[in-house]
């Protein structure tokens, strides 16, 4: 028996079968989303239009996840095409975990759809390893209408190489004697191993995992530095990574958002970082983080990103001062080209202690601000971000969101039932 036993689990074609579930439970819809050459895409006119997810059918037209809307109609006209909800899908995954944190104690969500189980010693409760699998899967499509892959072994890496094996609603094992099993897969299959590294190994003659896990290790870090030895674990199946139950604390807080018309005025891009700076600094606040570095981010029309970034005098998450910091560095960034996104990002992020360096231009506004930031946090918390917002955005010319950034609003919530998973 192994010393240890994880399981990898990972929800199939996750955001479009949470539509579907939805549709066909909630919305009384008869036809099954992941029957039909179908897929979850953005909202083109906002520009958002990429393909996030698509039904098995529509891998046959070779659509990919990534691609814009534009290219996957060209491959498959008749695609169906529905809108993201992210509310729906926190509460889809949500669901799947805590039925995953009644067969385990030690939990790893990965992703919005992918969780980390370490299952060791649970054999005597639930069966062999494949058994407990299959229960958990078979439970969660029972439950919640959808289906997961469940991959097997002894470490992470293993796991979660056996979970994307064959799809979907399947369970698979991938233990250190069955590594022949990844080894014949080409090398672009192994986790870590994105497009670029791939490129340079099919340069060196490497085209299977295998073939990388008998490669020079010397070689490869000549190549690929210290990423061509991560790789060289991987292919051999050495992973020491733990399944950790409680998530990193957050390195730093940022938000960005893409504008639905291209701005050409500083005036109308600084009033999108203050609603920028009203976001992340609401979540600075409600973690009762302060942060020490700013930047700012600017992608123009053209798609050419360039970002800024500076130290301030002392650490904050006043909503004022983050601005104010943002505008300078939007000043010294911008060259006047439209713009087509923007961004806040923070780092050096601390823990707030309450102890702040003070200058002789500030002190006698520091403590007015963060008063103001208390009380709107409070107002927000117990009627809603709209129940109070700041006159700039009232009648305004461009209708704009006082706090943006990252998921529009008409995303958030599907239309029909308010609660479908609890």
């Amino acid at each position: 028996m192994f010393d240890k036993i994880i399981f990898h689990v990972d929800v199939n074609s996750a955001f479009l079968s949470w539509e579907a579930v939805y549709r066909l439970k909630i919305l009384g819809e008869k036809i099954d989303l992941r029957e039909i050459p179908s897929a979850v895409g953005g909202d083109v006119e906002k520009r958002h239009g990429i393909i996030l997810a698509k039904s098995i059918p529509a891998k046959k037209y070779k659509i990919q996840t990534g691609e814009s809307i534009h290219e996957a109609l060209i491959k498959c006209p008749n695609l169906t095409l529905v809108q993201p909800h992210y509310d729906l899908y926190d509460k889809s995954s949500k669901s799947f975990i805590e039925i995953l944190k009644e067969y385990s104690s030690c939990v790893e969500q990965y992703s919005v759809d992918e969780a980390y189980c370490d299952m060791t010693g649970t054999d005597y409760l639930f069966g062999s390893p494949v058994v407990a699998a299959t229960i958990i899967k078979d439970r969660i499509y029972r439950e919640l209408g959808f289906t997961v892959n469940i991959g097997i072994s002894t470490n992470k890496l293993l796991a979660k190489m056996a979970g994307d094996f064959k799809k979907p609603n399947l369970v698979h094992t991938l233990f250190p004697d069955e590594i022949e099993k990844m080894w014949r897969l080409p090398v672009s299959e192994l986790f870590y191993v994105g497009r670029a590294t791939t490129k340079v190994l099919l340069k060196l003659g490497i085209k299977t995992i295998g073939e990388l896990a008998k490669a020079d290790v010397t070689m490869l870090r000549s190549h690929l530095k210290s990423h061509g030895e991560v790789i060289w674990c991987f292919a051999n199946g050495i992973d020491v990574s733990i399944v950790e139950p409680q998530a990193p604390a957050n390195k730093g807080y940022g938000n960005s958002t893409t504008i639905a018309f291209d701005v050409e005025n500083a005036a109308i891009a600084k009033l999108v970082l203050l609603s920028l700076a009203e976001t992340v600094c609401t979540r600075l606040r409600k973690d009762n983080m302060i942060t020490s570095v700013v930047s700012v981010s600017i992608v123009n029309f053209e798609f050419k990103y360039v970002s800024h970034q500076m130290t301030l005098f002392t650490a904050t998450n006043i909503t004022n001062e983050i601005h104010k910091a943002s505008c300078r560095l939007f000043d010294e960034l911008w060259d006047g080209t439209p713009i087509r996104k923007l961004g806040i990002h923070t780092s050096r992020v601390i823990e707030n202690d309450h102890v702040r360096q003070l200058d002789l231009f500030t002190m006698d506004k520091y403590e007015k601000y963060e008063k103001l930031d208390r009380a709107i946090d409070t107002i927000r918390f117990r009627y809603g971000e709209h129940s109070i917002m700041r006159a700039t955005y009232l009648n305004g010319i461009y209708k704009m969101d006082h706090m943006s950034g990252g998921i529009s609003k008409e995303k958030l919530k599907p239309e029909g039932e308010e609660v479908f998973y609890k």
